[in-house]
């Protein structure tokens, strides 16, 4: 990221236009790439649950299906994403594409045992980490300035997207035949590889191997950097609240509708119109926010949406009709998407080039994390109380957290110095050497962490 962009707050930038963020070719490919893989993926777990459940008869077993796709990176979802700072991105992205095209191939073999099945979306399930972390470090490489801010909710947008795509597509082929929606998968995977392949020009790993160490000491340096740092901290501070409110109607949207639909709409359309209200109103948020605000008018929004989005869930403590849950999710959603460009923009100028990928690890880690605790927890209590009055309550907690958060926000001064430090070191030359402040740009011989550049954090994607 140049030096010329100081902050998010500049007076005469206007908000981006999607044709400028839409010019820049690279910036297609990674998009389109990303939609058919986020798509493809959401098809397969539809499809993956189904067929292991068709096998066993086993909620337990295909809840299990489904929920082994998040294992990787809770079980090492940083370390994996370390790996992809050693290595150019575009490599990374695409040998992630091919692996996991493969491994759906093999999956879509008709009959094959559910215990190689969970076997084997656990692999394929493994390239996730590396290869959204190496996405995420590019896209910062490709766009800057308020472009950057705007590619990024558009980012997070189409993963929303594709989740709701996704699940209805892979519902409805799965339904009919699970094998042709993993083959579905491993040709969106192919796509996929051969438009980063094709799309996307081949630049340096920005990590050196001459400034590689032990990858857990890499992984280790990528949280000491998101949480030594004041504003990376307090912006994961923000990120990891917003989470562990905003995914509780989805989580118990099943239990919800069977208990509160009365009888208004089916208890399958209820369950459907809480799950994909979320992140409906996560799209709508993030495009138009994004887009009808300047930069200087999103920073002065952040925090108030950040307080009003687990304000919008406080009404189910009424116990309304599933709809109106819906809408009060999509309202939620709304705001969430509303303050988290204006988040990651500012994540992306405060960290160093070289932490990228690593830092994204941490941040996606720690939102895999975060809402399954949230959904787990509300569900327990939720055998225990009814659901209106868990979700209520949890959310009414939600709001004083964000409030704590936002009133600990570090002040401008602090926010404008971490940006300008950042700004010096990625403008610092290679040829400050391994020892001096600029370490060939990796961020690696940066022993202050409150100094560097660019990334963002996974979409609450």
């Amino acid at each position: 990221m140049e030096a010329t962009v100081p902050n998010e707050r500049p007076s005469t930038e206007g908000p981006a236009t999607f044709r400028e963020v839409f010019s820049q070719h690279e910036f297609r490919a990674v998009f389109v790439a990303g939609a058919l893989s986020w798509v493809g993926d959401y098809v397969a777990k539809a499809a993956v649950t189904l067929l292991v459940f068709q096998q066993t008869r086993s909620v337990a077993l295909s809840a299990a299906a489904f929920a082994v796709s998040f294992l990787p990176w809770l079980l090492g979802g940083p370390v994996l994403a370390a790996l992809a700072e050693r290595y150019p991105y575009r490599r990374v992205m695409v040998a992630c594409d091919l692996i996991r095209m493969a491994l759906m191939l093999v999956i879509a073999i008709p009959s094959l045992p559910y215990q190689a099945v969970l076997v084997l979306i656990f692999a394929a399930t493994l390239a996730n980490p590396p290869s959204q972390a190496a996405k995420s470090a590019l896209i910062p490489q490709l766009l800057t300035g308020d472009r950057l801010v705007l590619g990024l909710s558009l980012n997070s947008s189409v993963g929303q997207a594709a989740q709701v795509v996704g699940y209805a597509f892979g519902a409805a082929v799965a339904a009919i035949n699970p094998e042709v929606a993993l083959l579905f998968n491993a040709a969106t995977f192919g796509l996929s590889a051969l438009l980063v392949r094709l799309g996307v020009r081949d630049r340096p790993a920005l990590m050196s191997p001459a400034h590689r160490s032990h990858l857990l000491r890499e992984t280790r340096e990528g949280f000491g950097i998101v949480f030594r740092t004041p504003v990376l901290r307090a912006i994961a501070v923000l990120v990891f609240s917003a989470m562990l409110f905003s995914i509780v109607p989805e989580g118990l949207a099943a239990a919800w509708a069977h208990d509160e639909s009365r009888g208004a709409v089916s208890a399958g359309t209820a369950q459907a119109a809480i799950m994909v209200a979320n992140p409906v109103g996560f799209i709508l948020g993030g495009l138009l926010v994004s887009r009808l605000f300047g930069p200087a008018r999103r920073l002065k929004l952040m925090r108030p949406l950040a307080v009003l989005a687990p304000l919008m869930l406080v009404p189910v403590l009424l116990d309304p009709p599933p709809l109106v849950v819906a809408l009060l999710a999509a309202l939620c959603g709304f705001t969430v998407a509303g303050m988290m460009p204006m988040a990651n923009g500012l994540f992306v100028q405060a960290l160093p080039n070289g932490f990228r990928a690593r830092a994204f690890g941490v941040m996606a880690t720690g939102v895999q994390v975060i809402q399954g605790f949230a959904v787990l927890i509300t569900g327990v209590l939720a055998d225990r109380f009814p659901i209106p009055i868990v979700v209520g309550v949890w959310s009414a907690a939600g709001v004083a957290l964000m409030a704590v958060a936002t009133l600990r926000w570090p002040d401008r001064q602090t926010v404008d110095d971490a940006i300008t430090a950042a700004a010096r070191v990625n403008a610092e030359p290679p040829a400050a050497g391994p020892d001096g402040p600029a370490s060939d740009r990796t961020g690696e011989g940066t022993a202050d962490p409150h100094a560097g550049d660019g990334h963002r954090r996974h979409a609450v994607t």
